[in-house]
């Protein structure tokens, strides 16, 4: 197979190195051009697939090799990259027949993805030779990264068919669904297939930045808007036009900010932030959210008319526990995509652990099945992976106990405490046998009543569990509560009822942050925001001051 050539043109010595060492890592065949009048030179005596092209430049802009480049006849596509100085940059490159651009800085994440949105079907030849056969054959890559559509489950089937059915039209697509369950796949499925693939596919995650960047973000701005704006800056709106907008996490948006996008799906058209003119913008847009949004438009944290406008074709993804079948269909795939890098010939894995893998239930779903796959190709060691999968509670109650293991996350899981039985105290002409499981007390201290009838009688205790400190009372509410409305005060009861489920999770989870929010079906970030939210107080941090 032939290497795909790619043409690097920069003034700057750095970026050049920077990407000729990232792209041939990846198996493309890389050229690299200093000024603009070098760049045609080269582009006129030699042929290239695609075109890394800097704005930016003395004695030859980058917009001018563009325009000269097309005049002459070229063709390959051409990926602009610049800090976009201007909001003009990056619609003047459009113009001239730019492909797609890149903001700098930019991660080779984004790169990768701008490349195989140029390239189509084509693959350098290490990428080529890691693709997995167990992609539905209806997937195609339409450059927005790798994309898993495993459908060998009925449930998948159904989302693929949905998918089919609604690509070509422009309506608002909302994907509902855990987290790590492939929403963001969907979402590139359904651009792939509509009739805006070859234009841009845009992602922005609401839940990543606070209300007021994410306007900035969204948006754009004129310079002087705000501190910092010392330059007008098209938003993703404006850059995904004629394309696709995919906002993640469309849940954990602000409600100011809602109205806004509210604005842009009716209208077509929005104000810059600072800005006196409207821009219109013909922009698809596909939002994904593991929040209940009937139940967040009842606390008031979601506008109900932008749900509606939003909830056009609604596309449930099922978690990975509801669809085992796919369950070695996508191990085999994630094996083949990290193996060639840490495990070379190893083609399958031992019987021992598919078993474990399809009897597991994945609470962090697809995400988290493809870090354990990953976690295994650089352990090397398959009963490192079962130890770690037992050590969270996930093997039958016979297993036996294990030390203490790494949780991937950052944070280690203690060993469980030995329950306690909770003993009724006898009620009159009542006979009771129901038994309460509690954490070890910290002494000994007389029974304590926890409800009319039930008494706990502590047992004995070796150490102090660190797991189930006191917690501050919850954060008192802003207003007095005689003068909290109906919304105000239902708000109230919802926060304090999620501060007493996070609570018990964390406590359950010894305070794994990330199990307790894939127990509690909710994102890591949001999980980190109700935790501050709630006035919640992590015992581990307490004890170090």
């Amino acid at each position: 197979m032939d290497r795909i050539a790619v043409l690097v043109v920069d003034d700057e010595e750095q970026v050049r190195t920077f990407l000729a060492e990232l792209l041939g890592s990846s198996g493309y065949q890389v050229r690299c051009a200093s000024s603009g009048a070098q760049a045609l030179e080269m582009l006129s005596g030699g042929s290239f697939d695609v075109v890394l092209l800097d704005v930016m430049m003395p004695e030859m802009s980058g917009l001018d090799v563009l325009r000269r480049y097309r005049a002459s006849g070229g063709g390959a596509p051409v990926i602009v990259l610049s800090a976009l100085s201007g909001a003009d940059d990056a619609m003047r490159a459009m113009k001239l027949g730019a492909s797609d651009y890149l903001s700098k800085p930019f991660g080779g994440d984004e790169l990768e993805d701008a490349l195989a949105r140029a390239l189509g079907n084509r693959l350098p030849a290490k990428q080529a030779a890691a693709s997995a056969p167990v992609i539905s054959p209806a997937t195609k890559d339409d450059g927005g990264g790798e994309r898993i559509l495993i459908s060998h489950s009925p449930a998948m089937r159904r989302v693929r068919a949905l998918v089919e059915r609604i690509a070509d039209t422009d309506v608002p697509v909302l994907l509902l669904g855990e987290s790590g369950t492939g929403k963001e796949v969907i979402a590139r499925e359904v651009h792939a297939r509509s009739n805006r693939r070859n234009r841009p596919f845009i992602k922005v995650n609401c839940a990543a930045l606070p209300g007021e960047l994410l306007e900035s973000e969204l948006f754009g701005h004129e310079r002087g808007a705000f501190t910092g704006a010392t330059a007008e800056k098209p938003g993703k709106f404006e850059l995904a036009d004629q394309g696709t907008i995919f906002l993640d996490e469309i849940g954990e948006m602000a409600i100011r900010l809602q109205a806004k996008l509210l604005q842009v799906l009716q209208d077509e058209e929005f104000f810059r932030v600072g800005g006196k003119k409207s821009v219109r913008v013909d922009s698809r847009v596909v939002v994904a959210t593991n929040r209940d949004l009937e139940r967040e438009i009842e606390l008031g944290n979601f506008r109900e008319d932008l749900f509606y406008r939003l909830n056009v074709v609604a596309i449930r993804l099922p978690a990975l526990r509801e669809r085992p079948e796919d369950v070695v269909p996508l191990t085999d795939h994630f094996l083949k995509k990290y193996g060639r890098g840490f495990m070379s010939g190893v083609a399958e894995l031992p019987p021992e652990v598919l078993r474990a893998f399809t009897e597991y239930e994945w609470p962090g779903n697809v995400r988290e099945l493809e870090n354990m796959v990953r976690r295994l190709c650089v352990l090397k060691d398959a009963t490192l992976v079962l130890d770690e999968l037992r050590a969270g509670g996930r093997t039958p109650a016979s297993a036996p106990s294990l030390p203490t293991s790494y949780a991937g996350d950052g944070e280690v899981d203690a060993p469980a405490p030995t329950p306690r039985a909770v003993t009724p105290a006898p009620l009159a002409g009542v006979a009771s046998s129901v038994q309460v499981l509690e954490m070890p007390a910290r002494g000994n201290t007389p029974p304590v009543e926890l409800s009319p009838g039930y008494a706990v009688t502590p047992a004995p205790v070796r150490y102090a569990n660190p797991f189930d400190a006191p917690q501050p009372p919850p954060p008192p509410p802003s207003v007095p509560e005689a003068e909290m409305s109906l919304k105000e005060i239902g708000k109230r009861a919802a926060m304090l009822a999620e501060r007493e489920a996070i609570l018990a999770m964390l406590q359950r989870t010894a305070w794994n942050k990330r199990r307790a929010a894939g127990k509690l079906r909710i994102s890591y970030k949001a999980l980190l925001y109700k935790i501050k939210e709630c006035g919640i107080i992590d015992p581990r941090a307490a004890a170090e001051f």
